[in-house]
């Protein structure tokens, strides 16, 4: 099949030719949008990630010109017009689990910078200055942490806290036996949320999640807890987080993904204005720390992203089952 692939990296690039099986791959830097979806035209395929858009209008221009199906290169497809895409008989094919261990190890990786101030602590050396003042922490052993969603991810996660002798809450529609043999607690958010000293969110982004984390659940989080979201914007009421951080509830934030992240991340603002006010403002509180979406970026991730996409569209060329295929939720 010719595949055009938008929101394109080096990388993407370099992993996807690897283990190309034989399909005609047309690379671009841009996102998908309803202006550049004209840039599929002639390709039976197109391959898509986090922040492009495949709205009702995006999934007409791209029937018009041949479109058949859609790959995307990650798990969550909140960007989709999922209900349309059925409608015009347009299989989505998603990569349901390509690396749960990227994401969880990196959700841990901004704890523990947060926590120890060693993002800090590097500046600070490069200057000449090894004063330890203002760079305490606490020990997270025994220490309570709130995981919501114990997905694949989730429970990556949760085995990683395990390993450092934390007390583990979670809440999830779903509670994984498996993780309950762990010795992980379950309860209702608000039950899992307090006490907490650390919280984590790894659920995907629907109309029950759309800002669960809002000014009402913040009322029974412990002040001066760390909140972290590896895992989609739209879970965080951002103007909420922002009175949140300045009133002292929240006592320090780690963010890899953002809820208007498509209009920045993946790409270079360093010599411009960032114009987004929230954004501009998170990044001056000296207790937030944002990474720009990379909890996915390990070579295990990519390799496997990789080479489910091509066997989705094998798949699909084969006439085989889609087992990767997204399903419209009731």
């Amino acid at each position: 099949m010719k595949i055009a692939v938008f929101s394109t990296s080096q990388y993407d690039e370099d992993f996807l030719r690897e283990y190309n099986t034989g399909h005609q791959l047309v690379f671009f830097k841009v996102s998908l949008s309803e202006e550049s979806a004209v840039l599929a035209a002639g390709c039976e395929a197109i391959c898509i990630f986090v922040n492009d858009v495949l709205s009702q209008a995006v999934l007409e221009k791209l029937q018009q010109k041949g479109l058949k199906l859609v790959v995307l290169r990650c798990a969550g497809f909140n960007n989709v017009d999922v209900a349309y895409a059925a409608q015009l008989q347009i299989p989505i094919l998603r990569v349901p689990a390509y690396s749960p261990e990227a994401v969880a190890e990196h959700a841990m990786a901004l704890i523990l910078t947060l926590n120890r101030k060693t993002h800090k602590a590097y500046n600070r050396v490069r200057e000449g200055n090894f004063s330890l003042e203002k760079l305490m922490g606490i020990n997270l052993y025994q220490r309570k942490v709130a995981v919501i969603g114990t997905g694949h991810i989730g429970q990556a996660f949760c085995r990683i806290l395990k390993g450092f002798g934390c007390e583990i809450k979670a809440h999830d529609p779903f509670p994984s036996v498996e993780m309950a043999k762990l010795g992980v607690k379950y309860g209702s958010l608000a039950d899992t949320l307090k006490d907490a000293d650390f919280i984590s969110l790894h659920c995907p982004l629907n109309v029950d999640t759309q800002y669960l984390i809002n000014e009402s659940s913040l009322q029974h989080i412990k002040p001066g807890a760390m909140l972290i979201n590896t895992s989609r914007g739209g879970l965080i009421d951002t103007q909420a987080i922002i009175r949140a951080l300045k009133s002292g509830l929240i006592g320090s934030l780690g963010l890899d993904v953002y809820e208007q992240e498509s209009e920045f991340f993946f790409h270079d603002f360093s010599e411009l204005i960032i114009k987004d006010e929230q954004l501009s403002q998170l990044i001056s509180f000296p207790n937030v720390l944002i990474t720009g979406h990379q909890g996915f970026l390990t070579q295990e991730a990519i390799t496997e992203i990789a080479k489910v996409t091509f066997g989705n569209v094998d798949a699909f060329v084969a006439g085989a089952a889609l087992v990767n295929r997204v399903k419209l939720q009731n």
